[in-house]
């Protein structure tokens, strides 16, 4: 049999759409890397890519998007066995992975690869279908949109996207399902814009935070990332790291409290209720705070600009469940909506 072949280089990486935010903070943050990661955002393979050069044996590559995994066989071909290419979700990570692992990654929210992408309807900087499924399977957006009762649409605009204007947008989105169905990303925006003020320049579009609130609720992306957390946990051996890429406040929120409770570093925010059970931390803080772009990289990358990474590293404490209230997901996502 034919030796094992060379390790790709950095500058061997072909140009990718997606480019990987706060890499080089990952490699510094987790050096030296090495044995057996799991990167649980393939996407275009930037990370999976990295890793590789930067020393690790092997890396188990899981992405829930189809076309990410096509996309892959051409690129992890002349890594062998170095790379496994998984279908699969951040909850189901540890299932995946069958076997201990040494580091994992997560780079959380939408890729550059599926934005630019207008049939797949992440943007409402292009029109196409309001589909916004990262998977491309179960209900779609525009499912969610035409179907969903008032309450929930401004629960979900609320809670996922921090949109104050939500329970306007909710109404005037279930009278304009009323007359037609929303079936575009450009019919959305425009019902969205005209419930909020004109931008001033710089400002976002106001389709922004709807955009965002509503992709969170098609994908289950919260409830995906709390039990992602979990599997991580359940998956590292001791000494194996934990890396998270964040892009917006209430993502980087979640995983800032992740890491406290399973660090120990809790607050008691009243000293009048019962003390907490003593219990062992299962993670070290490799970093004491987020870790963010600098100005070089924002440059390079615009999209880095709101990125934050958190690294923890595990310890020999056994892993414990942490329930979604204590990580702060929305109270109405524990009654059964999405």
């Amino acid at each position: 049999m034919p030796g094992p072949l060379p390790r790709p280089s950095a500058s061997d990486r072909p140009a990718d759409p997606h480019v990987p935010v706060l890499i080089d903070a990952i490699l510094r943050e987790c050096a030296p890397v090495a044995g057996v990661w799991l990167d649980g955002t393939l996407g275009a393979g930037g990370y999976t890519r990295a890793l590789l050069a930067a020393g690790a044996e092997r890396v188990i590559g899981v992405d829930r998007d189809p076309l990410a995994l096509r996309m892959a066989a051409d690129w992890a071909a002349p890594y062998g066995d170095r790379v496994r290419l998984v279908a699969g979700v951040f909850s189901e990570l540890d299932e995946l992975a069958g076997e201990p692992l040494d580091g994992v990654v997560l780079d959380l929210g939408v890729s550059s690869m599926q934005l630019d992408q207008a049939e797949r309807g992440f943007s409402f900087m292009k029109d196409g279908p309001l589909d916004m499924r990262m998977s491309q399977d179960g209900p779609s957006a525009a499912d969610l949109v035409n179907t969903a009762d008032e309450g929930l649409l401004a629960d979900i605009l609320y809670h996922y996207g921090e949109e104050r204007a939500a329970r306007r947008i909710a109404h005037a989105i279930v009278l304009a399902r009323g007359v037609q169905p929303i079936t575009t990303t450009a019919e959305l925006a425009e019902i969205v814009s005209r419930c909020l003020p004109r931008p001033r320049p710089g400002q976002s579009h106001p389709a922004t935070r709807s955009f965002q609130a509503i992709r969170i609720a098609v994908n289950a992306e919260f409830s995906e990332l709390a039990e992602g957390l979990a599997a991580a946990e359940r998956a590292l051996k001791p000494g194996g790291l934990l890396a998270v890429v964040t892009f917006h406040s209430l993502e980087d929120r979640i995983v800032k409290r992740f890491f406290q409770l399973a660090s120990g570093h809790e607050a008691n925010a009243n000293r009048y209720a019962p003390a907490r059970a003593d219990t062992a931390a299962r993670f070290e803080m490799v970093t004491r705070k987020a870790v963010a772009p600098d100005a070089a990289e924002i440059a390079r990358n615009p999209r880095a600009r709101s990125a934050k990474l958190r690294v923890g590293r595990r310890t020999h404490a056994p892993a414990r469940a942490i329930a979604p209230a204590d990580l702060g997901l929305p109270e109405f996502q524990k009654k059964g909506r999405r």
